[in-house]
């Protein structure tokens, strides 16, 4: 069964990026958005469901994905790869744009199916998070939250964390918590299980 959910997310292919919902596909099918802080590890994460180590661009100066990033699956389902948000040492002008850009997506895409909001496992839930979960929340999106660079902790403090976390979210609706490690290649076999439900991916025996 891992396998088959795997296979599923190998054949991520980009489609386009966009610097507003102008250029954006047309608003049909399943579309899930990974969104996070510019140090959240988001291209990684992407990367790793994906099995592909350059489908989505890791750079070592955080902040550079500056449009709506595209990644489709089939004719129906897509990735998208929002801007990261909260760190990146960009002009005030530039968060501003982005910060209209992500209100107006949630407000507006219709074939939005759920998020997965990554916060890096050491400092999670800081406000830009919580803008994010608030915007999933307001327009009815659920939302995987994946405590990325668990590896950096040891697995006592990491499961505390998440405790922590799920302890702080558990009065929000369609709010999920898992920890998830690039490095480690852990919680990828959680996320596909959850973004399989999402897209409504067909059971293979």
């Amino acid at each position: 069964m891992t396998r088959a959910m795997h296979n599923s997310y190998r054949q991520a292919k980009f489609l386009l990026s966009c610097p507003s919902l102008k250029g954006c596909p047309e608003d049909l099918g399943y579309e899930v958005v990974f969104a996070g802080r510019s140090n959240a590890g988001k291209s990684s994460a992407i990367n790793a469901l994906t099995e592909q180590k350059k489908l989505a661009k890791v750079s070592r100066t955080p902040g550079r994905t500056q449009h709506l990033v595209f990644f489709e699956l089939d004719e129906q389902r897509r990735l998208v790869d929002l801007p990261g948000y909260g760190y990146a040492k960009v002009p005030d002008k530039v968060k501003q744009r982005w910060h209209l850009d992500m209100s107006e997506y949630f407000d507006n895409r219709k074939c939005l199916r759920a998020a997965i909001l990554m916060m890096d496992c050491r400092h999670p839930l800081k406000p830009f998070d919580e803008m994010m979960l608030q915007w999933c929340i307001n327009n009815d999106v659920p939302t995987n939250v994946l405590l990325t660079k668990s590896d950096k902790l040891k697995k006592g403090a990491a499961s505390s964390t998440k405790l922590r976390v799920i302890k702080s979210l558990e009065d929000l609706p369609n709010v999920n918590v898992q920890l998830f490690s690039s490095l480690k290649k852990e919680g990828i076999s959680e996320l596909c299980q959850y973004l399989d439900k999402v897209f409504e991916f067909p059971n293979e025996s």
